[in-house]
């Protein structure tokens, strides 16, 4: 519990945050994302290839407008072809692997620390990197739209009863979109804040482990899976208590094998109780 390791442990878990704070709305709206992983890692090298030749304003705004329009290709997919959305979303992870493996020509990408971009997320701030205050932003943001606004309102109307929420005059479909929207921003998000805090990318740097790793986090804070009841904050707490029991093996020198089957019970768990509760209530 010392203030350097809990320090250390929100810097290395910014990229979580912000995808999980951005998940709990796509799970709340009836949707499901399994490309935030694929995202994450074609975000990373296009920002990392974009620093080493152009400003570190260009990378991390072409990086994030990469993400955010990676999401609205999801939230179509899903909301127009009807394609359900863990399939859809699992085949377009495919896709943008390997658009990620293409633009990076499935090298490592190493930037310089000199470089500009080193500073977007390790610039000091009361002894907190500005990777945690980027992220706490844009965490204190969706959690408020979630449940301060009329699009949060319509966000849990549309997850909780679709068919209703259209007779009611909710645009469902347009509400999922937007939800995938933010949940593909926020893996660019995560992707550009890691390059650069480790001033290096790679096109697989996050794939299924952080895709997994960020559902855990949203049903232990007890996001519904089923759709109609989340809060980002909840969801916060279900991510920080995953990283501190990661946290814990590292620090007991506990394999990394029994961190992995610690962590596939803890959401088998999480989803039994989800499932237990809401027949109760039924």
């Amino acid at each position: 519990l010392s203030t350097t390791n809990l320090i250390n442990i929100l810097d290395q878990q910014c990229a979580f945050l912000a995808i999980a704070a951005a998940g709990t709305l796509v799970l709340v709206a009836g949707g499901l994302d399994l490309s935030v992983g694929a995202i994450y890692g074609l975000t990373a090298v296009v920002s990392g290839e974009l620093a080493e030749h152009h400003s570190p304003f260009i990378a991390i705004g072409v990086a994030l407008l990469v993400g955010l329009g990676v999401g609205l290709v999801n939230g179509m997919i899903v909301a127009f072809l009807k394609i359900n959305p863990l399939i859809a979303t699992l085949a377009m992870s495919f896709v943008i692997g390997g658009v990620a493996l293409r633009v990076s020509n499935n090298n490592l990408i190493v930037l310089s620390q000199n470089s500009g971009f080193y500073k977007f997320a390790n610039v000091q701030l009361w002894s907190i990197p500005s990777a945690v205050w980027i992220v706490f932003v844009f965490v204190v943001i969706l959690a408020l739209l979630l449940a301060r606004t009329t699009f949060g309102r319509y966000v849990i109307a549309s997850g909780g009863n679709a068919e209703a929420a259209r007779l009611a005059g909710v645009r469902v479909n347009k509400i999922r979109i937007i939800t995938y929207a933010l949940s593909g921003l926020a893996a660019g998000l995560g992707g550009v804040i890691d390059t650069s805090r480790l001033l290096s990318a790679q096109a697989t740097g996050g794939g299924p482990t952080l895709t997994f790793t960020v559902l855990a986090g949203i049903v232990v804070g007890g996001t519904s899976i089923a759709g109609g009841e989340g809060s980002v904050p909840r969801t916060t707490i279900g991510v920080l208590f995953i990283a501190l029991i990661g946290n814990g093996f590292n620090l007991l020198n506990i394999n990394t094998l029994y961190q992995q089957i610690v962590l596939g019970l803890i959401l088998l768990a999480a989803v039994s109780i989800d499932v237990w509760a809401r027949k109760r209530r039924r």
